[in-house]
């Protein structure tokens, strides 16, 4: 059997290649709209690509499966409650499918949405999908009211547990991706590990499960009603090549290099969210508006292809283009966390943490002020003096560069700690117990 796993670390997600060498066929589940990869891979493991199964509709990240159907008359597979808008062949739970000698079981697991399916590869391991991952298991309130989804979830966990315990686990999604609060890092496990370790399968009661699992905290992106708008949609094709341009024009700009660059020089009103930065593509989605016309600045071609392969990721497929060359006549000079003591000292400047809430209650500087950075471009300069310079500050130094070049963008006088955050603070924090928490 062939067995290929393909993962995205910036989204956390997860596809997979599995086939018969001997008859030259394979069956890929749950592709990224970057599917080049796969066809290479394909091509040096001579097989053809013969269907395409999705465990469910993605809400992360847009499907190329419609690149697939499109472009290679791939057939796509999946749960009819998706409601798809496009050609499908249904899946039903205990269904078969075959790939030369290899045999795919379905197993109907909604909960994460209603169609969710997981697929049993040869009796030997299982494709959970959004269901089951390694330590966790998927948030229930993406399609449907979380209780609803939570209690589904609950049971399709139960089924999945009833699996032999040496089965291997390959989920759809790893650390780094929203759709889980407590993701391991690990891109597999066991049934037996899971039930011996995953405290998600720890409640032997549907309503003790779904009390503590359908009170999400994760943020839900804002692109997500549009990724499964495009995912569910009719079949979507491939995007068309990104344009190097002359000028910026009246675009909405992405500056994409590292901080410290960005705050070097760069073009008035951009945004920074640097590509080499973790979850990247979540973040640039939290920021932009997929309707405003988007152009990248990049140090160059290929960092400008990286972050539009992650835009386009998160429903972001047509933008303007990209410049290397920019009129780049706007400076901020980034804070050492030295220096933050002694101007806090001196009352010359408010400190904002741009961190989630759950970050902040776990310890934060006194006297600070408190917004996640995915929500300043809607909220601006509201919440902050307007005459004190801020100071941005996070966990490591990426969202307060991304926060401060929101900031600045609407007029504020804003510098970011880049090097360090609150854990690095010399001086003491506070930390904040919410009622209920344990």
């Amino acid at each position: 059997m062939l067995f290929r796993q393909f993962v995205d670390d910036d989204l956390g997600c997860a596809s997979y290649l599995i086939g018969d060498p001997s008859e030259g066929q394979a069956f890929l589940v749950d592709p990224a709209y970057a599917i080049e990869q796969y066809l290479k891979v394909a091509k040096a493991e001579n097989v053809e690509i013969v269907r395409v199964l999705e465990t469910h509709t993605h809400a992360d990240h847009v499907s190329g499966h419609g690149r697939f159907g499109l472009d290679h008359g791939v057939p796509v597979s999946v749960h009819p409650l998706a409601e798809p808008q496009f050609p499908f062949d249904p899946l039903e739970d205990g269904q078969k499918l075959r790939v030369g000698a290899v045999t795919l079981r379905v197993v109907h697991t909604p909960g994460h949405r209603p169609e969710h399916c997981a697929f049993v590869v040869d009796e030997q391991l299982v494709l959970t999908g959004d269901s089951l991952f390694v330590g966790d298991a998927a948030r229930p309130d993406l399609a449907i009211e979380a209780r609803e989804g939570a209690e589904g979830m609950f049971h399709s966990l139960q089924r999945l547990t009833e699996l032999p315990d040496g089965y291997e686990v390959y989920p759809g999604h790893v650390a780094g991706s929203l759709c889980g609060a407590s993701m391991s890092p690990a891109h597999s496990s066991t049934i037996g590990d899971e039930k011996r370790t995953n405290a998600a399968l720890e409640y032997g009661d549907v309503q003790a499960f779904v009390n503590a699992t359908a009170a999400v905290s994760t943020p839900r992106p804002p692109t997500t009603a549009r990724v499964v708008e495009l995912n569910r949609g009719p079949f979507l094709a491939a995007p068309p090549a990104l344009e190097l341009l002359e000028t910026v024009a009246d675009a909405t700009v992405l500056d994409v290099r590292p901080g410290e660059i960005h705050a070097a020089g760069h073009v008035h009103g951009s945004f920074n969210v640097p590509v080499s930065g973790s979850s990247y593509a979540t973040r640039a989605g939290f920021i932009l508006d997929p309707e405003e016309r988007i152009v990248i600045h990049a140090s160059d071609e290929a960092e400008a292809l990286e972050a539009a392969r992650g835009l386009r990721a998160v429903g972001f497929i047509d933008l303007a283009g990209y410049v290397t060359e920019a009129p780049a006549t706007d400076v901020v000079e980034p804070v050492g966390l030295d220096e933050l003591e002694r101007l806090l000292e001196e009352g010359e400047v408010q400190v904002l943490d741009v961190r989630e809430k759950s970050e902040r209650d776990e310890g934060y500087i006194p006297g600070s002020l408190h917004i996640p950075f995915r929500l300043l471009r809607e909220f601006g300069p509201d919440g902050v003096d307007a005459e004190k310079p801020v100071v941005t500050i996070c966990e490591s130094g990426m969202r307060a560069g991304i926060a401060a070049s929101v900031l600045v963008a609407a007029g504020v006088d804003a510098r970011p700690v880049l090097s360090g955050g609150v854990n690095d603070w010399p001086g003491g924090t506070v930390s904040f117990r919410r009622c209920g928490s344990s």
